[in-house]
């Protein structure tokens, strides 16, 4: 009796080491790695952010544009990394454990610079996820970490960087877990990603980074079945709106690689277009991220073709080659959207852009989880019961569209077990 009991004691204090030992080495590795991916984090917001107020104030800026297109290839050329290197090779790195280029951070981070200084209609998410799986990836093996060890600090650098420039800790690790395979969270990196988000987000505060936060003026209706089949008729047009957005996507980016193989003449045709298209039709609000007009949605104020003008100019950019993302456009796209449509259906403008957004951004990204603590710190609510209905009906009624080409499903949205075929547009 004593024999036994003194080996399962052994055996328990062996394998509670392990997990002792494991949960200390990557406190410390994810700490590390999220503080620092924070203080990058906050330099890249403030870039962005002075790139952005000082276009809106120099608005004729943006007919520089072309040359910010053939600088930014320039530089890729030159430092010789692959120009097609984007959000898909940071996904791949996680599952493949390909190798990505130390010099991908500082390049995406200068070619997003350049397109928000100049007015391209971009993002900034995805070069958040780029620098930041650059910087855990290269970390990893630096460290000279396994295979697998390097995998998880990929998406460490991807959870701290995207919580630095939202200030959403916990959407940004979440995302992480779900974004690379739909269907099943990466619960391994669960602990290091969620320690390195927030070590980020703190650190970023600490330099000065807002988070995206707001607030709902109309408030958040109550539950009922006529606020819920609203809800639902709305995430059912998103997620349409959504295939419409990928489709563009990837149309404009064929259709400009057949048109103009040259990149260098792609790019630069794509800038001197928006150029034009900015100054006839006055489209200066639709240039950058346009976050504003998300403000101004939610606030109960967005033109009726908002939606339909930053789809067309997104995907002009995009398939021309301008770094950046596409998430906060998506966001743009789903709250203009919502606070036009969300009244004919008798919700509330201001929360309709707030169901628009979140509908739109899991249909793109496949993320209902995410999506759903997106809501939470957004809009500084537990309230989410009407989100999590919008998440749902988008993310089933969206099909397989979606950005990310190297995203996985792994389970049909509609029937068990077996996988489906699916659409995606590459970023």
């Amino acid at each position: 009796m004593y024999g036994e009991w003194k080996r399962k004691s052994a055996w328990l204090a062996k394998r509670g080491g392990r997990y002792i030992l494991g949960f200390l080495k990557w406190a410390a590795a994810a700490g590390l790695l999220g503080g620092a991916c924070g203080a990058l984090g906050a330099g890249f917001h403030g870039a962005i952010d002075w790139a952005t107020g000082f276009r809106q104030a120099h608005p004729g800026i943006i007919w520089f544009l072309p040359a910010a297109g053939l600088c930014t290839l320039l530089l890729y050329k030159l430092c010789r990394v692959s120009f097609g290197a984007g959000t898909n090779l940071i996904i791949q790195s996680v599952t493949t454990n390909v190798h990505v280029p130390f010099l991908l951070a500082p390049l995406v981070a200068v070619g997003t610079v350049l397109s928000h200084l100049f007015g391209a209609s971009v993002g900034r998410e995805g070069a958040a996820l780029q620098l930041g799986g650059s910087v855990g990836h290269n970390f990893g093996e630096l460290l000279r970490f396994d295979g697998e060890d390097v995998r998880v600090l990929s998406m460490c650098g991807m959870a701290a960087v995207f919580s630095a420039m939202f200030g959403t800790p916990l959407a940004a690790a979440v995302f992480v877990l779900e974004v690379i395979q739909v269907g099943t969270i990466h619960y391994n990196a669960f602990l290091p990603c969620v320690i390195a988000s927030y070590a980020s987000f703190l650190v970023s505060r600490l330099f000065g980074a807002q988070p995206m936060r707001y607030s709902l003026a109309g408030g958040i209706p109550a539950f009922s079945a006529g606020s819920a089949g609203r809800v639902v008729v709305l995430a059912a047009l998103c997620g349409v709106v959504s295939i419409v957005l990928c489709v563009s996507l990837r149309a404009s980016a064929q259709f400009m690689v057949k048109l103009l193989k040259n990149p260098f003449l792609r790019i630069g045709a794509g800038g001197l277009v928006l150029a034009i298209l900015a100054a006839v039709f006055h489209l200066y609000d639709y240039a950058g991220a346009s976050a504003q007009l998300i403000d101004q949605a939610i606030a109960g104020e967005a033109a009726s073709g908002a939606f339909l003008i930053k789809i067309a100019l997104t995907a002009l950019c995009v398939g021309a080659g301008f770094r950046g993302g596409e998430i906060v456009p998506t966001l743009v796209i789903g709250a203009t959207f919502g606070c036009v449509v969300g009244p004919l259906l008798g919700l509330d403008p201001g929360f309709a852009a707030a169901v628009g957004m979140m509908s739109l951004f899991c249909s793109v990204v496949n993320c209902p989880f995410a999506t759903l603590f997106l809501a939470a710190e957004m809009f500084s609510t537990g309230d989410l019961g009407l989100f999590a209905l919008g998440a749902a009906a988008s993310f089933v009624l969206s099909g397989y569209f979606g950005l990310y080409s190297s995203q996985e499903f792994l389970y049909s949205k509609i029937t068990r077990g077996e996988k489906e075929e699916h659409y995606h547009e590459g970023a």
